[in-house]
């Protein structure tokens, strides 16, 4: 009983911060850090996680007041930290000076040997994976930032329709529909790459 009270809930401290202990945000950040660095990382450059780590934190502080007590503050935060990282493939999307507008020689060379299965033996596995996902990262750049985060939750992360919709504020519907016409997207760019 004694370790209930020297722990407060999430939903106590988040009453302490609305009504001026600003302090206790600290708590809620302890807790949850991990967790939203995790979530961060699947999505962002490792470069960027950090910093993109801080904003889900300023987002969530400011957001605060519009918290319902009956919600998993835990389920809440992780979708304030996947519209984070949306917003930060927005804004780099916004922001490009010049679009890559093709693959370099290295990566079509690779992927022409891995699509005709005639891939050099000599390939290690790890240098196989980095440009596999290099490949992945050049291709969902070509996607609208939410078409990508939709794949993403929902095929590289394995969450359904509707968890990902709950994550990212869309309906279920919504992100049937982005899902299904994304994967057409990055099927039409990658049959564009191999008929070069």
């Amino acid at each position: 009983m004694q370790n209930h009270l020297s722990r407060p809930s999430d939903a106590e401290i988040i009453r302490r911060i609305i009504n001026g202990d600003v302090n206790s945000f600290e708590h809620l950040l302890k807790k949850y850090q991990d967790h939203v660095l995790r979530i961060v990382k699947k999505h962002i450059p490792y470069n960027e996680a950090e910093e993109t780590t801080q904003d889900v934190f300023v987002r969530a502080y400011n957001a605060l007041p519009g918290f319902k007590e009956e919600a998993s503050f835990k389920r809440w935060l992780s979708a304030i930290a996947v519209r984070t990282c949306y917003d930060f493939w927005r804004k780099q999307y916004r922001s490009r000076e010049l679009p890559m507008s093709d693959l370099s020689e290295r990566h079509r060379e690779w992927l022409d040997k891995t699509l005709s299965n005639q891939s050099d033996q000599s390939f290690h596995e790890k240098s196989q994976e980095k440009e596999a996902r290099e490949l992945l990262d050049w291709v969902l750049s070509k996607l609208s930032a939410k078409d990508r985060m939709v794949l993403e939750l929902v095929y590289l992360e394995g969450l359904s329709g509707k968890e990902a919709a709950e994550l990212l504020g869309l309906s279920v519907s919504n992100v049937k529909v982005r899902s299904f016409r994304s994967r057409k997207k990055l099927e039409k760019i990658l049959t564009a790459l191999i008929s070069r």
